[in-house]
Parts: C-alpha cells; structure tokens; sequence
C-alpha cells in the first residue's frame, strides 16, 4: 500500500492522513485548524510516520466523518505494552451516529491487512470498560482474543496470524515506574491525542490559580518516552505525589473533583 493510499468499501472512503493532507481531513472530531491540540497532532504524526504511523479517516459517503484509525508497529507503540512484531491499535473511534453500521470493521479489516502485508504475527490493541478507549466488543467479534491485563482495568487483545510468535504483554514494575514523579503533582501527556491538550491547559490553570499549585508538565518525545510511563495508557496521567489520580484524560471539572476528594480524605 502506498502512503497516500484511499480504500473505497460501501461507498466509504478511508483515507490516510498525513502532513499535506492534514489541514483538509477531520481530526477526532476537530474542525478548527486553529485548534492547539489539532496542530500538535499534526506535528506528531509527521514526526511518527518514520516509525510506520498510519493515521486513517473514514468518510462517509456524504463527506462526513465517519470513523479514525491509528495504528503502528508495536515496537514504536505509544502505550505501556512489548507488541514487538506486532501492529498496534492506539485507537480506532467512530461517531455515534455511524456506529452499528459496520464502519468499525472496516477500518479494523484495513488495519488486519496491513500487518498481514508487513509480515507481523498479528495485531494487537489495549481496550478498556472505562472512558478513552475501544470497547472489546469490536475486536472480539473479530477473532481477537484476551492474553493479559494491567491495573486497574485494561486489558490486551492479539489477533495473531503466527501461533508460533511470543504473546504481547503489558509492562510491569508500575511502582517502579512512579518513583520519578513521588513529590508535588504531575502531568504526563504528549500530542497524540488532540484533545488533551486542551485538559492539560485548563488542569494547570485551575491548579495554579485555585490551588496554588505549580505542575510540572512531562512532554513524552517519542515512543520510548511513552512505553516507560507509569501508567498502560501512558500519554496522558495525572500523577501527586506518586500516586496515579487519572490515567487517561480528564477535564478541569473531573480535576476540581479528585482535588476535593484528596482533601475531604
């Protein structure tokens, strides 16, 4: 597959997003160009793609957007796993609208495909009941199957097309991994999602001018970074004094809350 390819399915179109194409594509629901999270996303899958990055929208036979897909080589995965030879779901995400009608397996079968063209042994994905994540119910219906679990309640799912190949695994050593972050209060993010760039904004202003507190803010630079962050989602947490208090992204709302929780405890 080329690197600009369009996969036309049911009068869908899935179209990769890359540098040249960014400004003229949907982005997780963002259509302001302006938009800070918008921009930093862009500068990340330009700065991923030497990495094997596919960035994926799909566009509805009316030009709406009808699902994203993101996916990479599992040793450059953004997330706390070892998927080694695998391809690596970060997220696959499709608006209510368009649920229920198949738009899901269609990127997941791109996806599928893909890896098989690369000769990986399967591909894998992190999913969750919580907020911020793919639900299993897509990839068990799929042929994927459960092969480990990190706290508090994420779980991996493998798709593999080589019995033979070493299972992906999540990382261990989480409270190893907090030590860094044991004094004052954290935030951890990076620009692979749009959205929470907006969150750490408002959660450091909120701290600043309501608690009077200063964060230190933690950028991941590149997989590396990500894969030995504290948490299994790893590119957004909120982290006092070593103790997680968010693992995936949280409006300054959820941020007045836990702050209050600490304090009534």
């Amino acid at each position: 597959m080329t690197a600009a390819e369009t996969i036309r399915a049911n009068g869908c179109a899935l179209i990769d997003v890359n540098a040249a194409n960014f400004d003229s594509l949907p982005c997780c629901g963002i259509k302001n160009p302006e938009h800070k999270g918008r921009q930093e996303k862009r500068v990340w899958i330009e700065a991923n793609a030497k990495f094997g990055l596919r960035a994926r929208t799909l566009l509805a036979p009316n030009g709406e957007l009808s699902g994203y897909i993101e996916y990479m080589p599992g040793e450059y995965a953004w997330r706390g796993v070892n998927a080694g030879g695998y391809m690596f779901i970060h997220c696959i995400w499709t608006p209510s609208q368009y649920q229920g009608k198949g738009c899901g397996r269609l990127m997941l079968e791109a996806c599928l495909e893909d890896a098989k063209e690369d000769g990986k042994s399967g591909v894998a994905v992190m999913v969750r009941c919580g907020p911020w994540m793919a639900d299993h119910r897509l990839f068990a219906a799929n042929g994927f199957k459960s092969v480990d679990t990190a706290p508090p309640d994420f779980e991996l799912l493998v798709r593999r097309f080589r019995h033979s190949a070493p299972i992906p695994v999540f990382k261990r050593d989480w409270a190893r991994r907090l030590k860094p972050y044991s004094r004052g209060l954290t935030l951890i993010h990076c620009g692979q999602c749009p959205h929470a760039t907006k969150f750490v904004a408002e959660i450091v202003e909120a701290a600043e001018s309501e608690y009077r507190i200063k964060p230190r803010v933690v950028d991941l630079q590149s997989p590396h970074d990500a894969q030995n962050s504290p948490t299994p989602y790893a590119t957004f947490a909120l982290i006092g004094n070593g103790r997680v208090l968010a693992d995936h992204p949280i409006s300054r709302t959820r941020f007045r809350n836990i702050m209050t929780d600490l304090a009534n405890n």
